[in-house]
C-alpha cells in the first residue's frame, strides 16, 4: 500500500470508529456487532503502527470510551479510569506474556471472566456512597450516581474493620441473561423499542431520566479494580478482591489466580465451554498481572494498563446475507417466517437459518431479502436476526411478503382472534405440518420425554401411515412399525429403535397428568399451566368439565388459558385423543401419592450452571413439588 493511501485509509478509520463509538456508548444503538467494530479497530492499529508518522493525535486508539449523554452531569474520575488492551488468539496472548517478562519474573496471573457490561466507577468516602460515575473518556464520566442507589447489590454504606477514607472501586452494571426476554417482551407490549442485547439493556436502564424507572430493571453490578485509594494498601489483586468483599461490595466469584501460561489457557477453555452457564454476558477472560508491586512497575499507556489483557471470544455477533426468507408452521398452527441465510459460525457452531417470530416482527426490523443482518445468539442456543446493514444494501433487495395459504396443506391463513399477531393455519387436525409437530412435541422433554420419539421418527411414523394423527400413538405395536423402513435393520430385521420406541411409550402412559396435558398441544398450556391444573382437578375428566370461571381462577391459568382449554375440548376429534389414549392405558388421573413437605412454598428459585446427577426438567420438578 502506498503511502497517501495508508494515510487517508487512516483517516476514514478515524472517522468511522469514532461513529461507531458515538453510537455504541452515547446512543447505546450499535449498527455493526461487535466483531466487525474490533476488525476496524485492530486495521487502524496495524496502520499506525506501519505509519506512525500519519497517527492522529486525537486517535480513538489513544484514547478511552466514547463520550456522553445529555442529559446527565459529568464529573471527574479522581484517577483516570482506563481500558484494556484486546488479544484474539493464542499468538497474540504469548506476545503480551513475552512483553511481561521482558519487566517482570515470577508473578502470578489473575485470570477472571470479561463482563459484557457498562463500566462504572463507585466513589466512597468514609464509607459512604458518595458518587457514581460511568468510564466517559476515562478522564470525566456522567454521575449516575442516583439510579446505581436503586441497585441493590450496591451497598450505600461499607461494612467491616478499616474502612479507607477515600476509595474508587471500579466494574460494570450488567443485565442478567436469564431477565432479558422477561424485560423486551414488556417494552415491546408497550410499543417501545426493545433492546438488542443485554449490554444495551443495562446502558439503557442505568442511564434512565427517571430512577424509579432504573429501580424497576433487574440490574447488578459486579466489581473487578480499584483506583484511587486513601487509608488503605493492597498486596496483590487477589488480596483486593478479598478485601472489598469483606467490606460488603460485590465482587465476582468467578475468577483464580495461577501461576503458568498453560493454567491461563485452561481458564479461558473452560469458560469458552461454558459461558452461556454465567448470569451475565461474557465476551472473554481478563487476564492480570496479581502483584500490585508488578503492576506499579509496567504501568500504562495512554488507554490502558501494559499488566492486564483482555483475550476476546470468537463473536457472539456476526454479519451475513439474507438469502430467503419462508415460512414453517407449529404444531398449533402458527406461522412462522425464518430467514435463511449464507452460512456463519457463531458461538461455536455454523447456523443458516433463524426465526423471525412473525410478519410484525419482520417489518419493525426493517429487514429485507438480500440485506446483509447482524446475527447473534440469543440466551445460549437461539439464532436470531437482530436486523439490517443499511449501509450495504444495494437497491437489489426486496420485501418479504406473508403467504396467504398454508404451505403445507393450502388452507387460507388467518389471525384466530381480535389482536392475535400470529397468522395461523385453521386445519389443525389434518394439516401435515401441525401432525408432525404434535407428534414430535409429545417426545419432547416439555411433555413426555420420550428421546426415541424424534423428528425423523414422528414423520415416519405419518409417511409410512402407521397413524393417521397421534390418537393412536399409544396403540402402536412392533408388528406396526416393521412396516417402515426407518424401524427396519439392513438384514430386514426389527431395528432397536423400534423395540425402544414401544418400550418407551409404555412407560410414558404412567407420566404425571401434567405432562400428559402438554403433550396433548393445548394452545398456551405448558408446563405451568399444567402442572397448576393437575393440582387443582387431579384428573383429566374434571379438568373437561370445569366452567370458564373455575379454570380461570387457578393460579397460573387465568382467562386467555382457560378459554384454550374450553375451546379444545369443544372439539370432537381432541376428545377422540383423549379416548383413545386412555383406551390404550394412558392415566388421566394423577397417582395418589404422599404430598412432600412444602418447604420451598412461597420461594422463586433460580438453577444455573452444570448440574451432577440432576436434569433441569428434574430439578424443576423437585422444586414445585415441594412448592416453590
Amino acid at each position: 500500500m502506498s503511502k497517501n493511501l495508508a494515510r487517508q485509509e487512516m483517516a476514514d478509520l478515524v472517522n468511522e470508529i469514532r461513529d461507531h463509538q458515538f453510537r455504541y456508548y452515547v446512543l447505546d444503538k450499535p449498527i455493526i456487532p461487535d466483531a466487525d467494530f474490533d476488525q476496524l479497530w485492530q486495521r487502524l492499529l496495524k496502520l499506525e503502527s506501519s505509519n506512525p508518522e500519519f497517527c492522529d493525535p486525537n486517535s480513538p486508539t489513544l484514547e478511552v470510551g466514547g463520550g456522553f449523554a445529555t442529559h446527565f452531569q459529568q464529573r471527574d474520575h479522581i484517577e483516570k479510569m482506563m481500558s484494556l488492551d484486546n488479544v484474539f488468539d493464542e499468538d497474540e496472548l504469548n506476545s503480551w506474556f513475552e512483553r511481561i517478562a521482558k519487566e517482570s519474573t515470577g508473578n502470578s496471573w489473575l485470570c477472571e471472566v470479561k463482563v459484557d457490561g457498562l463500566a462504572i466507577n463507585l466513589l466512597y468516602e468514609d464509607g459512604k456512597l458518595s458518587h457514581a460515575l460511568t468510564r466517559g473518556n476515562g478522564a470525566t464520566g456522567e454521575d449516575v450516581t442516583l439510579n446505581i442507589k436503586t441497585i441493590k447489590s450496591v451497598p450505600h454504606q461499607l461494612i467491616g474493620k478499616n474502612i479507607p477514607k477515600l476509595l474508587e472501586v471500579r466494574g460494570e452494571v450488567f443485565f442478567p441473561v436469564a431477565k432479558f426476554n422477561e424485560i423486551n417482551e414488556a417494552l415491546e407490549e408497550s410499543g417501545k423499542t426493545p433492546f438488542a442485547n443485554p449490554r444495551n439493556a443495562a446502558a439503557g436502564s442505568l442511564r434512565q431520566k427517571d430512577p424509579r424507572i432504573t429501580a424497576s430493571r433487574p440490574l447488578d453490578v459486579v466489581l473487578h479494580g480499584v483506583g484511587a485509594v486513601d487509608g488503605a494498601k493492597f498486596e496483590s489483586q487477589s488480596s483486593a478482591y478479598a478485601t472489598l468483599k469483606s467490606w460488603g461490595l460485590p465482587i465476582s466469584n468467578r475468577y483464580q489466580v495461577v501461576k503458568s501460561k498453560a493454567d491461563v489457557a485452561e481458564f479461558i477453555e473452560f469458560y469458552l465451554k461454558h459461558r452461556h452457564d454465567v448470569e451475565h454476558e461474557i465476551d472473554g477472560i481478563v487476564i492480570k498481572v496479581n502483584e500490585r508491586e508488578i503492576q506499579n512497575a509496567l504501568g500504562f499507556t495512554s488507554r490502558a494498563p501494559k499488566w492486564a489483557i483482555a483475550y476476546k471470544y470468537p463473536p457472539e455477533e456476526v454479519t451475513t446475507k439474507l438469502l430467503d426468507i419462508k415460512v414453517s408452521v407449529g404444531r398449533t398452527g402458527r406461522v412462522t417466517p425464518f430467514g435463511f441465510m449464507e452460512p456463519v459460525r457463531v458461538a461455536g457452531s455454523t447456523v443458516t437459518n433463524a426465526t423471525l417470530h412473525n410478519a410484525q416482527e419482520v417489518t419493525r426490523k426493517g429487514i429485507l431479502i438480500g440485506d446483509v443482518v447482524i446475527l447473534r445468539k440469543a440466551g445460549d442456543v437461539i439464532p436470531e436476526i437482530l436486523g439490517p446493514v443499511i449501509e450495504k444494501r444495494s437497491g437489489n433487495e426486496r420485501a418479504f411478503e406473508m403467504p396467504t395459504n398454508c404451505p403445507d396443506c393450502g388452507s387460507t391463513l388467518r389471525a384466530m382472534s381480535e389482536g392475535d399477531i400470529d397468522i395461523r393455519c385453521p386445519n389443525s387436525q389434518s394439516c401435515p405440518a401441525q401432525l408432525r409437530e404434535r407428534i414430535y412435541y409429545i417426545g419432547s422433554r416439555a411433555a413426555l420425554d420420550i428421546d426415541v420419539l424424534g423428528y425423523e421418527a414422528a414423520n415416519a411414523l405419518l409417511e409410512d401411515k402407521l397413524i393417521e394423527d397421534e390418537s393412536a400413538i399409544f396403540s402402536l405395536t412392533i408388528s406396526d412399525l416393521k412396516k417402515s423402513k426407518f424401524f427396519i435393520k439392513k438384514d430386514g430385521e426389527i431395528g432397536a429403535n423400534a423395540e425402544k420406541l414401544i418400550a418407551a411409550l409404555e412407560g410414558a402412559k404412567a407420566r404425571p397428568l401434567w405432562r400428559i396435558l402438554v403433550a396433548l398441544s393445548i394452545r398456551h398450556v405448558g408446563p405451568t399451566a399444567a402442572q397448576a391444573l393437575a393440582n387443582r382437578f387431579g384428573n383429566i375428566a374434571d379438568i373437561e368439565r370445569a366452567t370458564l370461571e373455575e379454570l380461570s381462577d387457578i393460579d397460573g391459568v387465568g382467562g386467555v388459558i382457560a378459554q384454550s382449554i374450553k375451546e379444545w375440548f369443544s372439539e370432537k376429534w381432541h376428545r377422540n385423543i383423549v379416548t383413545k389414549w386412555e383406551k390404550s392405558g394412558v392415566l388421566m388421573i394423577d397417582a395418589v401419592t404422599e404430598k412432600l413437605p412444602q418447604t420451598l412454598a412461597g420461594l422463586t428459585i433460580v438453577v444455573t450452571g452444570s448440574l451432577i446427577n440432576f436434569t433441569r426438567d428434574g430439578v424443576a420438578e423437585a422444586i414445585t413439588s415441594r412448592g416453590g
